[in-house]
């Protein structure tokens, strides 16, 4: 499997470029992520196969366009609206942090389809099978995809976790849970006591032994988080 991280310009948001075969997906796309993205497909040979979107915050969509293409954005169903206009009520000082105009809507958006939340997943691309879990409260479409693969060793270095090379669960969490911390509900589409719901359900149906590749910041690990995050330690 190849993984690769590239760290966006507003706000260090976390885009990702994941591949099982030599069709990738891209994660996440925030502003200044396309020219990165350009190199790590060349680098590896890759021809791009979608994009992949968490939730529609503007940090986290904003070079879609760009790298999509004519490709597929997907993205969950309750944030679809927001791709029309990302930036569509957040607050001045956040806007101001973004640094973001012109949004270029992408010309193939798509809603994420059903079966990606059901049962075992679906495959996105060919090598490349997620599970979608519905994390609502910091967006009102937020989730996180669940993987199994063998992933190179630097994404054990990301996580803080050894490596056995053998298959190992992966989440991509966006800005659901992040290392010692979760996502804001402040913000366009936030809500409290959902987050506390998702929260719950997550600790339910998230494997222990899985790795995070949050939205923002350093990678974790779901057992990690258990045992020393206190939004989550707090819901024993």
């Amino acid at each position: 499997m190849i993984v690769e991280r590239i760290v966006a310009d507003a706000l260090s948001e976390n885009c990702y470029v994941l591949a099982g075969s030599g069709i990738s997906v891209v994660v996440d796309p925030g502003s200044g992520t396309a020219g990165p993205v350009r190199e790590v497909h060349e680098r590896h040979g890759l021809t791009l196969g979608c994009v992949l979107l968490t939730h529609a915050h503007p940090d986290h969509v904003w070079d879609a366009a760009e790298v999509a293409g004519d490709a597929p954005v997907h993205v969950p169903s309750p944030d679809r609206y927001r791709m029309e206009d990302p930036l569509g009520g957040t607050p001045p000082d956040l806007l101001a942090a973004l640094g973001l105009q012109g949004w270029h809507r992408p010309a193939n958006i798509r809603e994420l389809d059903s079966a990606f939340f059901e049962g075992g997943g679906a495959e996105l691309v060919p090598g490349l099978a997620l599970r979608a879990v519905p994390a609502p409260g910091h967006t009102e479409g937020s989730s996180v995809y669940l993987l199994s693969g063998t992933w190179p060793q630097h994404v054990a270095a990301w996580v803080g976790a050894p490596s056995s090379g053998e298959p190992q669960p992966l989440a991509l969490t966006g800005d659901v849970v992040f290392r010692g911390s979760v996502g804001r509900t402040d913000l366009p589409g936030g809500d409290a006591n959902v987050m506390a719901w998702t929260l719950r359900t997550l600790r339910q149906v998230v494997d222990p032994r899985t790795w995070l590749l949050p939205g923002h910041g350093p990678g974790s690990t779901w057992h990690h988080e258990l045992a020393t995050n206190p939004f989550l330690a707090s819901r024993r």
